[in-house]
C-alpha cells in the first residue's frame, strides 16, 4: 500500500492539512486529499511508490499548466507527500499505535522526514501530524432532538451517547444503534473522562438532570458545552451554577441557548442548529502541534 498525506495548503484548498488517503496495490483507496482534484494523479503515484519508486512530494496549484486536469482550479494549492506503507515510509505498527492512542482517548504525534520520506512515533523534524481521539458527544436528556442530533452525529463522525436516568426515555427501540447510559449524569459524564474532543449537551429541561451534567462537564478540559433552553431559562441556569461554585470563565463556556441561530423548527432542525454549534467550536480548536 501508500500512505498520501496533504502536509500543507493555501487557499481554498479543499482537505485540511493532516488527510490521509491509503491506496491499495489492486486499486481500491480510502479517504481523500482534495475534492477530488487531484487524485487520479495521486492514484497514479501510488502505484509507482508501490511498485518501488521512493516516496514523492506532489504539489498542485491553478498556476499548473494542466490545472484544470491536474490541478486546483478553484484557486486553491496543497502539497501532497506519496510514501510506502513500509518500514522505509509509514510503518505498519503505526496505524496499530494511531488505533491504540484513539480508543484510549490520547493523542498520538507523528513526524515524518520530507526528504527520506519516513514518518516515526513523536515529534521531530519535517512535517508533524497530531491524531487526536476520536469526536465524542454526551447528549443528556433522552428526548425527540436527541433522537435527531444522535442521527446527525453519527453522519459527521462523532460518536453520540445518550445519558439519561429516565428509564422510559431511554430505550433501544428510541435510540437504535446508540450507546446508552442511564446513570445519573455527573457519574456518567464522570466516568468517561470528557476531554477536548468532547461535547457535551443538556436537552432534558429538568434543572435536576441538566444541572448535574453541566456541573461536571465544566469540571473538566471539555470542548463544547451547550445547554438547551430559553434565554430566560438560560440566566436562570447560569445563576444555579454560580451559586454552585462555577466560576464567571467557566459560565462563559456554556453555549446557552445551544446551537447556532438558524431560525429552528422542530426537533431536527433544533437538532441540525445543536450540531452546527457543536462542530463549529470544535473546528476553533487548535488542529495542528
Amino acid at each position: 500500500m501508500a500512505l498520501a498525506t496533504v502536509i500543507s495548503t493555501w487557499g481554498s484548498a479543499p482537505r485540511p492539512v493532516g488527510s490521509h488517503m491509503l491506496v491499495n496495490a489492486d486499486g481500491r483507496f480510502e479517504g481523500s486529499v482534495s475534492g477530488g482534484c487531484v487524485e487520479g494523479d495521486i492514484l497514479q503515484a501510488a502505484a509507482e511508490v508501490i511498485a518501488g519508486a521512493p516516496a514523492m512530494l506532489k504539489r498542485y496549484g491553478v498556476s499548473d499548466a494542466s490545472a484544470w486536469e491536474v490541478g486546483m482550479p478553484c484557486g486553491g494549492e496543497i502539497a501532497v507527500l506519496v510514501q510506502p506503507v513500509s518500514g522505509q515510509g509509514f510503518p505498519p505498527p503505526l496505524f496499530e499505535r494511531i488505533a491504540q492512542a484513539r480508543d484510549a482517548g490520547e493523542r498520538l504525534i507523528v513526524s515524518t522526514d520530507l526528504e527520506t520520506g519516513s514518518s516515526r512515533e513523536g515529534d521531530g523534524p519535517g512535517f508533524v501530524n497530531r491524531y487526536d481521539p476520536p469526536r465524542r458527544l454526551l447528549i443528556v436528556g433522552a428526548v425527540q432532538i436527541a433522537q435527531a442530533l444522535t442521527a446527525i452525529a453519527r453522519q459527521v463522525g462523532i460518536a453520540p451517547v445518550v445519558i439519561d436516568p429516565r428509564g422510559r426515555f431511554l430505550t433501544p427501540e428510541r435510540f437504535p444503534d446508540c450507546e446508552l447510559d442511564d446513570g445519573w449524569p455527573d457519574e456518567a459524564i464522570g466516568r468517561r473522562r470528557p476531554d477536548m474532543a468532547t461535547a457535551v449537551v443538556t436537552l432534558s429541561h429538568d434543572p435536576k438532570i441538566d444541572d448535574a451534567a453541566l456541573l461536571a462537564a465544566l469540571a473538566a478540559p471539555t470542548g463544547y458545552v451547550a445547554a438547551l433552553g430559553s434565554r430566560r431559562s438560560h440566566a436562570a441556569r447560569l445563576e444555579r451554577l454560580a451559586n454552585a461554585g462555577v466560576t464567571p470563565s467557566d459560565l462563559a463556556r456554556v453555549q446557552g441557548p445551544a446551537g447556532l441561530d438558524i431560525g429552528s423548527i422542530g426537533a431536527s432542525e433544533i437538532a441540525l442548529s445543536v450540531a452546527a454549534g457543536m462542530v463549529a467550536a470544535f473546528n476553533a480548536l487548535p488542529s495542528k502541534v
